[in-house]
């Protein structure tokens, strides 16, 4: 099997003294993952709602990202203007496997009739694992490769904000504020440059609409944009309807990146499941060993009031 290991490659090249990208885990389905980039998004949905996400990226391609995702968030308190949540990242790329565990508190006030405005901060820890024996060494003599790395430990906190009605939601965010540097090795000899590579701020820009097509019909277009320093910005557009308030069915454009089909099921007011499937639109996409990325997510969630008129849908 052709192995590509996308980070490790740039990371270990001799000719790069310095990398910095998009390190955060990327979703399709962002809309049902906001907690996970938007601290201020906890206790948003008025239940204990408890979500799972698991993504396969360009399947077929040894070393391909593979992320699972875990979150859980509510909003507290009589009033339910404190939300807490927390969030469990694993993410897997070649020989890196990434751990982050975060925990959100969110602070909402009441802004008009319709609007709240939510104000969220979060602290975290990540954990960082490397296999160097997993890579195909040029040089078994490279004395940076000689030592794997083992649940290196850096903090990290972040903030938000996120607004919303029963139709519109907006949201600004920095869910990673430190910048943690690795692989970082001093020049001992003066022939060779010490290499690094830096987990940048990453930003996120995230909205959407619902709009009221007729009584069994909903059409929510939605958007989400993420900037880092030093990598060209992501845009990710969608479009999905919701039929009776059951059956959701929608497509997905990553800008220069992917197309996506989505798809999503509410068995009961409790419980939704969804999938969504991208083709690469890049000359990625075109290789024979590249089946295209895959994401499942269920969620469940707990109401206190024991009427629900209808699930959210966002």
């Amino acid at each position: 099997m052709k192995k590509i290991y996308i980070l490790l490659l740039l990371i270990l090249s001799g000719f790069c003294n310095e990398v910095i990208g998009q390190q955060d885990a990327q979703y399709t389905q962002y809309m049902y993952n906001t907690i996970s980039v938007n601290p201020a998004y906890a206790g948003s949905r008025d239940a204990v709602s408890i979500t799972g996400i698991h993504r396969n990226q360009w399947v077929g391609l040894g070393g391909a990202p593979s992320t699972q995702t875990l979150n859980i968030h509510s909003p507290t308190g009589k009033k339910k203007k404190v939300g807490l949540g927390m969030s469990i990242i694993n993410d897997k790329i070649g020989p890196t496997q990434e751990t982050y565990f975060d925990i959100s508190f969110s602070y909402t006030i009441r802004t008009s009739d319709i609007g709240q405005l939510a104000f969220g901060v979060k602290g975290g820890a990540h954990l960082l694992n490397v296999n160097f024996d997993d890579l195909n060494q040029y040089t078994n003599t490279d004395a940076l490769l000689e030592n794997n790395i083992d649940n290196k430990f850096s903090p990290n906190m972040g903030i938000g904000l996120y607004y919303h009605t029963e139709k519109l939601y907006l949201g600004a965010s920095a869910p990673n504020l430190l910048e943690t540097q690795h692989f970082n090795e001093s020049n001992t000899d003066n022939t060779a440059a010490s290499f690094l590579a830096e987990e940048r701020i990453n930003l996120y820009l995230i909205g959407g609409y619902v709009f009221d097509v007729n009584e069994s019909l909903k059409f929510k277009p939605a958007a989400l944009i993420k900037g880092v320093a030093g990598a060209p910005l992501q845009v990710d557009v969608s479009a999905n309807f919701l039929i009776s308030d059951k059956l959701n069915l929608g497509l997905a454009y990553r800008w220069s990146a992917a197309i996506s089909a989505l798809a999503g099921f509410q068995i009961s007011n409790s419980m939704m499941l969804g999938f969504a499937y991208d083709w690469e639109t890049t000359a990625l996409g075109n290789t024979e060993f590249n089946a295209g990325s895959y994401e499942f997510f269920l969620r469940y969630e707990i109401f206190k009031d024991k009427k629900i008129l209808y699930p959210r849908f966002f």
